[in-house]
């Protein structure tokens, strides 16, 4: 009965969820000579699949321009299936939203960068990527637009 209430943090599964590829302006933009710009954002989520399961997915969207015109966008979506039990509710946000971001973010790096190779382009090489400090940032965004939320709610009402 003791082990009933003994913290669970495990990998379940990792997993591919999402892979696209778009080259909409080939085969014109590929005789361009200019040196391509890159733009990349990455996006986080969780949620619960059952009672102590999560699913936690990190999304790269890579976007590389010519000029004004895009030479080729890649979106790759990573997914972990982990199970979290007896977690006090203090940590849970911290390993959802930095561990298990961790653990995925490597996987996301190879597929992204692999798929830029077989796609005839150098590879792009994604950086590290601090996740204690984009989670940090996400809860200060969270507790400022409370905090105007719960203003403009006042005002609104005067």
């Amino acid at each position: 009965m003791a082990d009933d209430a003994t913290p669970v943090f495990q990998i379940q599964r990792m997993y591919l969820k999402d892979l696209s590829l778009e080259q909409p302006n080939s085969p014109q933009i590929l005789l361009e000579q200019a040196q391509p710009q890159v733009d990349i954002n990455l996006a986080m989520g969780a949620e619960q699949v059952v009672e102590g399961v999560y699913e936690v997915t990190v999304t790269a969207t890579v976007t590389t321009r010519v000029a004004d015109k895009v030479l080729f966008l890649v979106e790759a979506k990573q997914a972990g299936i982990f199970e979290i039990r007896n977690v006090p509710d203090e940590q849970m946000q911290g390993i959802i939203g930095v561990v298990c971001p961790q653990m995925v973010y490597p996987y996301l790096r190879a597929i992204v960068s692999d798929v830029c190779t077989r796609a005839g382009f150098p590879p792009i090489l994604l950086t590290e990527v601090n996740f204690q400090a984009m989670f940090e940032a996400q809860m200060q965004q969270q507790q400022a637009a409370a905090a105007n939320g719960g203003s403009r709610i006042i005002t609104g009402a005067n």
